[in-house]
């Protein structure tokens, strides 16, 4: 590596709630980790991915659900942060995460290094309602969308749109007290709408959005990092080729491509709104029309932001590593080509995409090189405790898509 990391800063993983198998942060433990920084990370017991690598110092074994009191989450990391005993960087893997720690960033800086940011601007960011009013404020593209306050609102809509269309939560911290959709859920009837909703409660928390055809667009996802003037010291651009579930959920299959339309988009907005911090950036790329529309806002690391790396070796989460400890960041282009495989679930996304006519025609012919989330000759457990673990939730998420789709609708988490 042309830079040394300062290793006498550890990092922390951050994430709340129970998902036990994130490669997200295996990677990053393994990114800082190879560099020679002490890792720790929050899991929800000893047994999980990231509790078995080689790089890991050692888990921080705390349950959470993600519908706890943010007094109380913000206790157990000052706790946390005692114990380690010197300042240490967080790397929230999770939306809960990301905005607990904005929100709360005085009772937290006496033991954590995290970018400073604009309190509030995380959780509006997470926000599906919040990203597509600041979208619209600073005239980015991003889908026809809909905010009903009741199931009146929700008839009143049925009676214009065009199916089909797009449910999701509203809200980043809803999606687990009381979700009104099991995540991304595409609805393909005015009758389907009405069903669904009448489970949704006198205030429903969700937003309805446009649907984009899958045969008429292109997924691409932008990671990047931005210093405390919201300038870009890591930015990267790629095309994502499959997702699990199908179409709305986690990335499967990606590749590095260079987009500087894409790059600039991203850059422009991100200065504008004056965000801090590392991003991981979901659109899609809109056929009809020629515009990139931005789905997803994630103020956090994103869990494929392995497949990025500069030919200095720097990633997201090593750039505000070395950021945060008052380290240069080195340049330096992107691994076009190269490509990104979450081997327990790409398996049954390529199976579903034979079948859906969905093509990405900036996918290259072949990779120039390949990351795989889980497998690494240089710390094998996390795969092997993945594959001990996988087989149970697996047979359940996809008991649940099939019910799922029994109802008319396909459904994702993400």
């Amino acid at each position: 590596m042309p830079f040394d990391a300062d290793r006498d800063v550890p990092g922390l993983i951050v994430k709340f709630g129970d998902y036990p198998l994130h490669h997200g942060g295996v990677g990053a433990i393994r990114s800082l980790g190879r560099l020679g920084v002490p890792m720790y990370a929050i899991t929800e017991d000893r047994w999980t991915p990231a509790a078995a690598s080689r790089y890991l110092e050692r888990p921080i074994v705390w349950p959470t659900t993600g519908t706890e009191e943010p007094e109380r989450l913000v206790e157990g990391l000052v706790r946390i942060g005692r114990r380690i005993g010197r300042p240490t960087v967080l790397v929230p893997t999770d939306e809960e995460a990301a905005v607990l720690i904005a929100e709360h960033q005085e009772p937290l800086a006496d033991h954590f290094l995290f970018p400073r940011v604009e309190p509030s601007l995380p959780r509006r960011l997470a926000s599906k309602q919040g990203l597509h009013e600041l979208c619209v404020e600073h005239g980015i593209p991003s889908p026809a969308a809909a905010f009903p306050q009741s199931y009146d609102d929700i008839v009143a809509f049925a009676e214009k749109a065009r199916f089909p269309l797009v449910a999701k939560n509203r809200e980043a911290f809803v999606r687990r007290k009381t979700p009104a959709v099991n995540g991304t859920t595409k609805i393909a009837t005015r009758e389907g709408l009405l069903t669904l909703a009448r489970d949704w409660g006198e205030q429903p928390g969700v937003i309805l959005q446009e649907y984009l055809p899958r045969e008429e667009a292109e997924d691409w996802i932008v990671h990047a990092y931005f210093d405390q003037d919201s300038t870009p010291l890591a930015m990267f651009t790629g095309v994502k080729v499959r997702s699990w579930p199908p179409h709305a959920g986690m990335t499967a299959n990606a590749y590095v491509v260079d987009n500087p339309e894409l790059a600039d988009l991203a850059a422009r907005f991100i200065k504008e709104i004056g965000f801090t911090g590392i991003v991981d950036l979901d659109l899609r790329f809109d056929r009809r029309d020629g515009q990139y529309k931005l789905l997803d806002f994630n103020p956090r690391m994103g869990a494929q932001f392995r497949l990025f790396e500069n030919e200095s070796g720097v990633d997201v989460v090593r750039a505000m590593h070395l950021d945060l400890t008052g380290r240069s960041v080195p340049e330096g282009e992107q691994r076009a080509g190269h490509r990104y495989i979450v081997e327990n679930i790409d398996l049954p996304a390529l199976l579903a995409y034979r079948r859906s006519g969905y093509t990405t025609p900036h996918a290259p012919a072949r990779p120039s090189g390949t990351e795989l989330a889980w497998l690494a000759g240089d710390d094998l457990r996390p795969f092997v405790t993945m594959l001990a673990r996988f087989v149970r939730p697996g047979a359940k998420h996809l008991y649940q898509l099939w019910r799922t789709n029994r109802r008319g609708s396909s459904t994702s988490t993400k």
